[in-house]
């Protein structure tokens, strides 16, 4: 078992405290009930007594039977209880950790394995913590009690409890080892399996425009048997565990059954101690034999645990922050990049740097364009802005406060982006727009589509701003998403801007029309755009190109085509890419 997962225990001390004391009383029941019925039967059959005689007795045995049944139900309450208590604990803690990793260190990460992991791994703790740990309090206790009282009673039985004890122990520990490790691979095949079955919802209309649809049938068909023939042994080796368990059981207890008859045969025992101790056997391996069964039931925990603390062990990037409160609503004071520099580590340890002590200012006020061939460090330089990342070297001056200390929700609250694919969740429209204010009236909504000039299509839609869109935007096309991104920025309407070509995915019209308002709209605002068009670096303040994590050109668009080849060359290259777009169609 994970030892993290024992570490859970001190939110459920109480519970689990109250779960040790119901099996003590367990026990103590277990051995009134036998004395009871030893009385009973010694009593009616050898003594000779009436039947009114034991009635006292019986009446007092019905009365240990239902409180030993009123245990059983309170022990299910309690842990039922105490389990809920860790998963609602583990999963908040799980997703905000998962939060504050951001889209960066999650992005070697497969959704639907996270999704899994945060669902049904989460889930899967609640067998061991409602079923595993009171059993295991029920097998420490509950031995002990009866183990003690038969040796007092008859220390030839006890002697013969205490040896066999350690013998079924063994047993459980090596097909237990056995059953943990086809566990972790069924998890771990699920996990891959929920992992796929995503990517292939989401990738679901290519699969079917380049007509390979049928063949991921076949590989999820070929997955959903590996993981049906892995379940199975898992099953197998648990079938294997209770038959073990109940045939050393039943030895150890045909075995004290035994030495009784004998030494009954033989007048050496009395006949109520014999039948006491008789009675005690069962009860003194039982709660070793369910310990089995829980076990098993509980081994998912242990791998979904060990996912689940993965996630946890992944460091955060140090988001620490001063007692200094940040002034929100105003304008973004001049933020400077003084000799940053950042390196991403796959999960082979190999290292690519993407800014190599870059130093920027970006201006107060000042609308900036982002430029250089993929790789070079654009999108790196904006999750340093959003804080997704921290820098490894260097630092970030807004105003004159490093970056660092300014809290991390009050910094992005400061900040809209527009990244080039935004993502829109199932709801409807106005539900999508009020992302980017959630305390937004309807009145800010309307307006913000406008601005955006998405109001008179959206009023033009059967159920106007409560249309449901569907995950990803499904009902909408390019640039009706690229608008509705656009009006959630202007609903936060905040002073610092990160566009990723906030207009790629318009016609040329609507382009012009979008570029109106957004021009209205970014005036004494601080705007960094990641261009990748030649007539936006025409019409911004400044263009910062980068190349291979380095800026090697700063300055207004016209001096940089005079005097710096490097951007010269990939300006042309910017104009043969538009020149292709506005080809005609059917002209290649």
């Amino acid at each position: 078992m994970n030892k993290r997962l024992l570490h859970e225990i001190r939110h459920i001390h109480i519970y689990l405290a109250a779960t040790a004391l119901f099996a003590a009383t367990m026990g103590l029941l277990i051995i009134v009930q036998a004395r009871l019925l030893t009385r009973a039967i010694d009593g009616v059959f050898l003594k000779g007594q009436a039947l009114a005689q034991v009635v006292s007795l019986l009446s007092m045995l019905v009365g240990v039977v239902i409180g030993r049944a009123i245990l059983i139900w309170s022990n299910s309450v309690v842990a039922a209880h105490a389990a809920t208590t860790v998963k609602s604990s583990l999963r908040q803690r799980l997703f905000a950790h998962i939060q504050a990793l951001g889209p960066v260190a999650l992005s070697k990460e497969r959704s639907g394995e996270l999704t899994t992991t945060l669902v049904e791994g989460v889930e899967a703790l609640d067998a061991f913590f409602s079923q595993m740990l009171p059993q295991v309090c029920a097998t420490l206790l509950i031995p002990c009690i009866i183990g003690l009282v038969v040796f007092l009673t008859d220390a030839l039985s006890g002697l013969i409890l205490l040896i066999t004890t350690p013998i079924l122990l063994l047993f459980m520990f090596l097909i237990g080892t056995l059953a943990e490790t086809h566990t972790k691979k069924q998890w771990g095949l699920l996990s891959s399996m929920s992992a796929h079955f995503l990517d292939v919802l989401q990738g679901l209309t290519t699969l079917k425009m380049f007509g390979r649809s049928h063949r991921q049938q076949e590989t999820i068909a070929r997955i959903s048997d590996h993981f049906r023939k892995t379940t199975m042994s898992v099953l197998r080796v648990a079938f294997l565990s209770s038959l073990v368990l109940e045939l050393g059981a039943t030895l150890s207890t045909a075995l004290v059954a035994v030495e009784i008859g004998l030494r009954l045969l033989y007048n050496q025992i009395p006949f109520s101690v014999a039948f006491f101790v008789l009675l005690l056997a069962p009860d003194f391996y039982l709660p070793l034999r369910t310990l089995g069964t829980k076990f098993h039931a509980s081994m998912n925990s242990a791998a979904s645990a060990k996912r689940i603390y993965e996630l946890l062990d992944t460091p955060v990037a140090s988001l620490s922050a001063s007692e200094v409160a940040y002034p929100e609503g105003q304008p973004m004071p001049t933020v400077r990049f003084q000799n940053v520099s950042y390196t991403y580590q796959d999960q082979a340890g190999d290292e690519r740097q993407a800014l190599r002590d870059v130093s920027l200012i970006l201006e107060q006020g000042q609308t900036i364009a982002l430029v250089g061939a993929s790789g070079a460090g654009k999108s790196t330089l904006a999750h340093l802005l959003l804080r997704f990342i921290e820098p490894q070297q260097g630092t970030i001056v807004v105003g004159t406060r490093p970056l660092e200390t300014i809290p991390v929700q009050v910094w992005r609250r400061q900040i809209a982006w527009i990244p080039q694919r935004p993502y829109l969740s199932h709801g409807s429209i106005a539900e999508n727009i009020r992302i980017g204010c959630t305390t937004a009236t309807m009145e800010q909504i309307i307006r913000a589509a406008q601005q955006a000039h998405l109001h008179e299509f959206i009023q033009s839609l059967p159920c106007s701003y409560d249309t449901q869109i569907g995950e990803r935007g499904v009902r909408l096309s390019g640039g009706q998403i690229q608008r509705l991104a656009l009006a959630r920025v202007f609903l936060k309407d905040a002073p610092l801007l990160i566009l990723d070509e906030a207009t790629a995915h318009l016609d040329e019209e609507s382009e012009q029309v979008v570029l109106k308002s957004l021009q209205t709209f970014l005036k004494n605002r601080t705007t960094l755009i990641i261009a990748h068009r030649l007539h936006t670096l025409r019409e911004v303040d400044r263009v910062v190109m980068l190349e291979e994590g380095r800026v090697v050109a700063d300055g207004p668009h016209e001096r940089l085509m005079a005097q710096s080849p490097a951007y010269q060359r990939m300006a042309s290259a910017y104009q043969r890419k538009e020149a292709i777009w506005k080809l005609p169609s059917g002209v290649c």
